[in-house]
């Protein structure tokens, strides 16, 4: 497969994927004349499903700004392999619609929390996968890059999977917090300057020379 193609699969799917979460939110259906207060309310208890639709869109523009730079710019052209870690990665981000859903419905369980959290966890390892193959394997070129640079990256892409372990520990516990853990997680990717502030910190506790 050439790397284009690869690219534009991926692209594809992303796009469709973010679309069919917006799919799950429906419009509240009333019998009659509908009063302002009765739409209101019913608008708030669709909240949640807003609230997961904002998670997961986040979720998933993060991971397809993360794979649009390891498999078209990182690696200069693909194989086998690296299609087929795609395939498996591909194959958990399109699970994603059905995991937002089942979060916005039930997120008041431990088995929606922790389902979401498998997803998430699912996609960041074939994703760190993916990225350690190409810069691996001997039959790709790699786009050079500083041991700093490589260390963000892989930051960015193993903070949510660490992340999703904590949440689906703290969710036997509280519920609400668990959530919060994925929100953080996502907001700290939607920002390029977060590794930095975080490398800075672990700095303080490293052993001067």
């Amino acid at each position: 497969m050439k790397q284009s193609r690869l690219e534009a699969l991926a692209d594809g799917i992303f796009a469709i994927v973010m679309t069919i979460l917006v799919f799950e939110i429906r419009v509240p259906e009333f019998g009659g004349i509908v009063t302002n207060e009765a739409l209101f309310n019913a608008i708030i208890d669709i909240f949640p499903l807003f609230l997961s639709y904002l998670l997961s869109f986040s979720l998933l523009f993060t991971y397809w700004r993360s794979h649009h730079y390891i498999a078209s710019v990182l690696a200069k052209n693909t194989d086998i392999m690296l299609s087929n870690i795609s395939a498996v990665f591909f194959f958990f981000v399109a699970l994603i619609p059905f995991s937002s859903h089942l979060l916005g419905m039930y997120h008041y369980t431990e088995v929606a929390i922790i389902f979401f959290a498998i997803n998430v966890i699912l996609i960041g390892l074939s994703l760190w996968e993916m990225r350690r193959y190409i810069i691996r394997a001997h039959d790709i070129e790699n786009t050079p890059f500083t041991k700093t640079e490589n260390e963000h990256a892989n930051m960015r892409i193993l903070l949510p999977v660490v992340v999703a372990f904590i949440a689906i520990v703290v969710s036997f516990y509280n519920k609400e917090a668990a959530l919060a853990f994925f929100t953080i997680a996502i907001l700290f990717n939607l920002s390029r300057r977060s590794t930095k502030y975080i490398f800075r910190f672990i700095d303080l506790f490293r052993p001067k020379n």
